[in-house]
């Protein structure tokens, strides 16, 4: 088992920075690529970005540029560093964990991302 404790959210203007940080613990070995999704009110939850064992990222193209995921292995962390954020950015964002090993997927409780504008 994985689990994911994220931290950083809040409430932002537009324009505004904000850095997500989410740590985890257990089976954390098994552990290969992590990502944060968000979920906007009525909208299905979708991929913001991702970082693999090895550092390989991709991005929601809406978000190049401005955010950026990074892992520090020897903490257990992975971060979102969100800048020049956007009203459309608003959501609960989640950390995840994929475990080819365990074959399992682990989410985080989410934390609350409002850009106001």
């Amino acid at each position: 088992q994985v689990q994911l404790v994220e931290s950083g959210g809040g409430l932002v203007q537009a324009g505004g920075s904000l850095r997500l940080s989410c740590v985890a613990s257990g089976s954390i070995f098994s552990i290969n690529t992590m990502g944060w999704y968000r979920q906007a009110p009525g909208k299905q939850r979708e991929l913001v970005a991702a970082i693999t064992s090895t550092g390989s990222t991709n991005y929601l193209d809406s978000v190049k540029g401005r955010f950026t995921i990074s892992r520090d292995n020897a903490k257990n962390t992975v971060y979102l560093q969100m800048t020049n954020l956007k009203p459309d950015d608003t959501g609960v964002y989640y950390c995840n964990a994929q475990s080819p090993i365990l074959k399992a997927n682990y989410w985080g409780q989410g934390t609350q991302v409002t850009v106001s504008s």
